[in-house]
């Protein structure tokens, strides 16, 4: 088990709802940063090292992390269109990543990306996808652009408006 408050919560609400089809409350222990700040936040779910779920949000859409860790972990599990629902016998195999996201920056060009340092979200028109930073595979600027394509639909060869994030990652 983790110390990690942002991921004991990611974990906590996960198997609550695996095991019993409720949300939790945010829990009165909780750290008060978790409450107190709004910001997007990805849960990412492993399992035997291989991706078994992420979802997130770029922005708040709920009044604190904590809530964005309670939902998303849950539709990491349930709702990715690319895995089956977590089982109740899969959740002592899931290792849990929680990312919350820094402030979205325009940027001109691809140079100013950090595949390390830097998410980036590729935008044209309506479409628009988004890649964390320091994933496991991805070893190149344009690798992690051309995903963020892909998981848009958008054309390999479009030409997209780029934006960069940081993340704070707790595992």
């Amino acid at each position: 088990m983790t110390n990690d408050p942002y991921v004991a919560l990611a974990r906590k609400s996960l198997e609550t709802y695996i095991t019993t089809r409720k949300v939790i409350d945010v829990p009165d222990d909780i750290c008060p940063e978790m409450i107190e700040r709004q910001a997007g936040a990805f849960v990412s779910l492993h399992k035997n090292d291989d991706l078994r779920g992420c979802i997130g949000t770029i922005a708040p859409t709920t009044g604190s992390v904590a809530e964005e860790i309670i939902r998303n972990a849950i539709r990491a599990a349930i709702a990715d269109p690319r895995f089956p629902e977590v089982t109740p016998d899969e959740l002592s195999d899931l290792t849990i990543n929680v990312d919350v996201l820094g402030e979205i920056e325009d940027i001109s060009s691809p140079s100013e990306l950090d595949i390390k340092r830097y998410g980036v979200i590729v935008r044209k028109g309506h479409r628009m996808g988004l890649l964390l930073p320091d994933l496991d595979g991805i070893t190149s600027i344009s690798q992690q652009i051309q995903i963020a394509k892909l998981k848009a639909g958008i054309a390999p060869s479009e030409d997209v408006e780029l934006q960069r994030f940081e993340v704070i990652r707790h595992s």
